[in-house]
């Protein structure tokens, strides 16, 4: 996993974040980003893109939100970060706020096993659905 590679280039208009569109949870998180916090960046369920150009593979995508901006790739609450610094405005200063926080070594540290938690209980949680369940050998 990308724990640790940054993506330093925002507003990249080519930016892509990838969630998993099989599961229910997932998908409503991404309507909420979309909704509310509308970053510059595209959206979209990592099933209904091609991987390869974007130099991430779906074993990555399974295990954690994927954001792919200027070719540099972060995962999990790295690529939430990233993703919530895009936002422009003064609306989105809140959020950008938000995602420099998350961006700290330390806050990263907890939130790696935090989202590990999510990503394990996403099944459990509103929205969730048995399909959200991680396969075993990624859980």
């Amino acid at each position: 996993m990308r724990q640790n590679q940054r993506v330093r280039s925002h507003r990249d208009p080519s930016a892509i974040f990838l969630y998993d569109g099989d599961c229910g949870f997932c998908t409503r998180c991404a309507q909420f980003l979309r909704r509310h916090v509308r970053p510059p960046a595209r959206i979209v369920a990592w099933q209904a893109v091609d991987l390869a150009p974007l130099g991430v593979t779906a074993a990555e995508c399974q295990q954690a939100v994927q954001y792919v901006s200027g070719g540099r790739v972060s995962a999990g609450p790295a690529a939430i970060a990233d993703l919530l610094q895009t936002v422009a405005g003064a609306r989105g200063l809140v959020w950008r706020l938000l995602g420099w926080v998350l961006a700290r070594r330390a806050v990263l540290a907890l939130a790696w096993p935090a989202y590990r938690w999510v990503a394990r209980n996403r099944h459990r949680f509103p929205g969730g659905t048995v399909a959200c369940e991680l396969p075993r050998p990624a859980r």
